[in-house]
């Protein structure tokens, strides 16, 4: 019988299909060759040798088979694989109701290719767990899978896996609760999530993707509605290419990576090979992280974390907590690493409402050359006897630098923008408003072009603990009555002036060294426009902030000529950057004021790319 169906499908090109319970493997007659039909007992394909009494079926159809693919259907409580022949010696596949394991024994490419499981159907007690020694894809063709008792994909081959979503489906995987897993997603070795689907992953264990190795995106819309720990948690780095994630409901993380302990650490590497640097890079896509747990992180990098591109949003809601393990107090934090920072890009919205909380949390030095950053932190200082978490919008233990892009930061309680080392600031748009100091650094402060606009209404409008020096730049700094000055440097260290356009209500450190004239006026009007002239030229033009008790007096200086100040000035349609933000300023005739159209929009009094007012 055998050997009449060998016949048969081999006569007419079709396809034996070899049945073992709820696996069926295809055979193309173009591909079958010799088939070794053995002593009554074995049957051999392609390099599969099947035992006779396993086979529950044998017959011949015109199926159509694609090399390289398994596929897995989900039905209520069973579910079907079919292997393609060419990759059926590679695939060991059994089935328990629907739950489905595969062990697949290839070291290499199959036919130039590496092998696919695509899975479809629907299970409300299913599963998939795959282990090999090969990289391999798994995709996801509209698929809807929980397991109840543990994770709904498990993947113990730790080589790089493909995680895709078909375009066009709806995938959801979904793992049930006091399980052992992980992760409702797990793999020992990389995933690289893709595809132009959607998939939706809720961890009702721990977190709701795990890799042991790094995890990548691309393309693909996921949704993570549920984690009792990380939404994504991965080792060695994390990298979002494109897509859009959306995290929520979870109980920690929003996504972090970590070092592999087993590997040695390295820094970024080229194209990321073989890299252990628990870094994380956003390059691009729509970024939606929020978290509610008590200091729990947006984004967390156990190195460095590098913003290049992308939409992102990111909001704590959680309060401050005491670690005993660090004996130290702690708050939320939208993005936070425990290495250097670098923003060369992308539009970040950070907020962040609970006590001790940060938008912006870098243990190493943070530099900012592009992008726009706006970042509110709205909550209290956080205490536990001694032990005390500030709540700032934007922190760096490391050096502070900004060459470029847009900055708005805003603290309800504490500084605005806070480095416990120095702070430079060569270009860029800078506006930050807070209780207490609006700019801070503990060490020395340089200021060479750019824009700032720093407004406290408790405290100083720039504050450094080192030396300050300004040789450039148009800056408007605002303290509030009865602190210090708008411009501070620490007691024994030198506030030197040398170059730039400067407003400062409040006045400026006594003794600062300051080259030319700065002009003077003991009072001015809340909420009116003045212009910065340095002889008949306009420097600036900047609104005095209505929302604060602001300080006396108000000090103008200009590094290029007499510095005067004219108030009541009005312009033609044109936004500006007042105290409170972005202002309309029309009507008039006193002055026309536009900005450069090349650029950006102003900032306090500067137009876009640098150009000042005309």
């Amino acid at each position: 019988m055998i050997i009449a169906m060998v016949l048969v499908a081999s006569t007419f090109a079709q396809t034996m299909n070899v049945v073992v319970g709820s696996v069926t493997y295809q055979f193309p007659a173009t591909q079958a060759g010799e088939m070794t039909y053995d002593s009554g007992t074995t049957l051999s394909i392609l390099g599969k040798t099947f035992t006779l009494t396993d086979i529950d079926e044998m017959y011949v159809d015109d199926t159509a088979v694609t090399d390289n693919l398994v596929t897995i259907g989900y039905n209520g409580t069973s579910a079907t694989v079919t292997v393609a022949g060419n990759v059926a010696q590679y695939v060991e596949a059994t089935v328990s109701g629907a739950h489905v394991s595969i062990v697949q024994s290839n070291t290499d490419a199959v036919d130039d290719d590496e092998i696919t499981y695509q899975l479809s159907g629907t299970s409300t007690n299913g599963s998939l767990t795959l282990d090999g020694s090969y990289k391999c894809t798994i995709s996801l063709a509209g698929v809807t899978l929980t397991n109840p008792n543990g994770a709904a994909i498990s993947i113990e081959n730790k080589k790089r896996i493909q995680l895709s979503a078909k375009s066009g489906t709806v995938n959801t995987l979904t793992d049930g609760a006091n399980g052992s897993q992980k992760g409702c997603v797990y793999s020992k070795g990389q995933i690289q999530l893709q595809g132009k689907g959607t998939l939706n992953v809720a961890g009702n264990t721990a977190h709701a993707i795990k890799s042991g190795d790094y995890v990548s995106i691309k393309n693909l819309t996921l949704n993570i509605t549920a984690a009792v720990k990380d939404g994504i948690n991965c080792n060695k780095y994390f990298q979002m290419k494109s897509g859009t994630v959306t995290i929520s409901g979870v109980g920690d993380d929003g996504i972090q990576a970590d070092f592999e302990s087993d590997d040695a650490t390295t820094g970024e590497t080229t194209d990321h090979e073989d890299e252990n640097s628990a870094n994380v890079y956003l390059e691009d896509g729509t970024l939606s992280v929020t978290v509610t747990g008590a200091a729990t992180k947006g984004v967390k990098a156990g190195g460095d974390m590098k913003v290049s591109g992308g939409n992102m949003t990111v909001k704590t809601t959680g309060n401050g907590t005491y670690d005993s393990s660090e004996k130290d107090a702690k708050g939320c934090a939208g993005l936070k690493s425990d290495g250097n920072m670098d923003i060369s890009g992308g539009t970040l919205t950070l907020t962040s409402t609970g006590t001790g909380g940060k938008c912006i949390k870098c243990d190493g030095a943070l530099t900012v050359s592009e992008g726009t950053i706006s970042a509110t932190s709205t909550g209290s200082k956080f205490s536990y006897g001694s032990y005390t978490a500030s709540a700032k919008a934007i922190k760096s233990d490391g050096a502070m630098t900004i060459t470029g892009g847009t900055i708005n930061a805003a603290s309800s309680s504490h500084e605005g923008i806070e480095t416990k080392s120095t702070f430079t600031l060569s270009g860029g748009y800078v506006y930050s408003q807070s209780s207490d100091d609006a700019i801070n650094s503990a060490g020395d402060m340089t200021i060479s072009g750019g824009y700032i606009m720093a407004v406290s209404s408790g405290n100083d409008g720039i504050d450094a603990n080192g030396n300050m020096t300004i040789k450039g730049g148009n800056i408007v700094a605002v303290s509030a009555s009865g602190a210090e000055v708008a411009i501070d440097d620490a007691e024994g260290k030198t506030l030197s002036i040398t170059g730039g356009n400067i407003v400062a209500i409040g006045g400026l450190e006594r003794g600062a060294n300051v080259t030319g004239t700065a002009y003077q006026a003991s009072s001015y009007t809340k909420g009116a426009w003045y212009a910065l002239y340095s002889g008949n030229d306009v420097a600036f033009a900047f609104k005095v902030p209505s929302n604060s008790n602001m300080g006396t007096p108000m000090v103008a200086y200009t590094s290029t000529g007499t510095a005067a100040l004219k108030s009541g000035v009005t312009g033609s349609g044109t936004t500006f950057w007042s105290g409170n933000g972005y202002s309309s300023c029309s009507g008039g005739n006193s002055i026309t004021l536009s900005a450069y159209s090349g650029g950006n929009q102003g900032g306090p009094g500067g137009g876009g790319g640098g150009h000042g007012w005309h």
